[in-house]
């Protein structure tokens, strides 16, 4: 049974914890941040209720789920324990770069590291290490535990064993897979991007309302979310990131629209902030615009 370390505790690092303990695979999620442990582990107890409220899941595979999964701020013993790391850190590549270097420090020689990145470059993360081959990107899907796809990228150097016990990973997360050789944003964020950005052109030229836009794309091109739906749960400063890093390296078309700068400039990043797009600090059933 493969040992797994999700070394980041943000929304997708715990969703991730949360879908391998649900597989029984056994699961530490690291976090410099006590507090940030704290909030991933009242959010997975929150999906395990809902899942309990709605029949997804038994009591007896509740326990389980919660039994799967450690919570450490000690991150070389989480590392030291590993067969296969998955870091979900913030989409900043110095930041990816640190964990990656003290991954490649404290992890045995044979576990694959892996980085949960929409954009960034595994050639790169790789080139921090003694084990480039080792060194793969795996991009999951916001909500993790109800979107179907892993994007699995191979770096220049990644090796063909690599790939296969990736495979074989997001097969026992239950999982579908896509395997793309390495360039900026792969398949699915490239697209993804320009059309969030252009969301936000039409938002800025007063082409319609947020909810017309987003219904527009839901209902006219079968899309399951709106874009400014979508942006509001990534984050909006998730998004910023990702522009502005595809703008650097594939050019004009990625530039950032002005207004979705000076929404995250304003910290109207989305529901993890209560305000994006959408507002909602006082959600019950539903985000309004504000």
């Amino acid at each position: 049974m493969e040992r797994i370390t999700v070394a980041g505790a943000g929304v997708m690092g715990r969703e991730i914890a949360y879908i391998a303990a649900m597989q029984t695979l056994n699961v530490t999620l690291v976090d410099v941040s006590e507090e940030q442990l704290n909030t991933a582990q009242l959010n997975v107890d929150m999906i395990i209720k809902k899942g309990l409220e709605r029949n997804k899941i038994t009591s007896e595979a509740a326990e389980k789920v919660r039994s799967n999964i450690d919570y450490s701020t000690d991150l070389p013993a989480g590392f030291s324990q590993a067969d296969f790391v998955i870091e979900a850190v913030t989409e900043k590549i110095d930041i990816k770069r640190q964990v990656f270097k003290q991954m490649d420090l404290y992890c045995p020689a044979d576990t694959i590291l892996a980085t949960n990145t929409s954009t960034m470059s595994p050639t790169e993360l790789g080139s921090c290490t003694s084990r480039p081959h080792k060194v793969v990107a795996m991009h999951f899907f916001n909500p993790v535990h109800k979107m179907p796809l892993i994007e699995v990228v191979r770096g220049l150097e990644t090796s063909e064993d690599t790939v296969k016990r990736t495979l074989h990973l997001a097969s026992l997360l239950g999982k579908e897979t896509v395997v793309i050789k390495e360039f900026p944003g792969f398949v699915t964020s490239r697209i993804s991007a320009l059309v969030g950005n252009e969301a936000f052109h039409m938002l800025q030229e007063g082409l319609g309302s947020p909810e017309d836009i987003d219904k527009a794309i839901k209902l006219g091109l079968n899309y399951p979310m709106g874009p400014f739906e979508l942006g509001d749960l990534v984050g909006l400063d998730t998004r910023l990131n990702n522009l502005n890093y595809l703008h650097s390296t594939l050019g004009e078309k990625y530039r950032p629209a002005p207004l979705l700068v000076q929404y995250v400039k304003a910290g109207r990043l989305g529901r993890k902030s209560g305000r994006g797009v959408f507002d909602y600090t006082a959600e019950l059933g539903g985000a309004k615009q504000r």
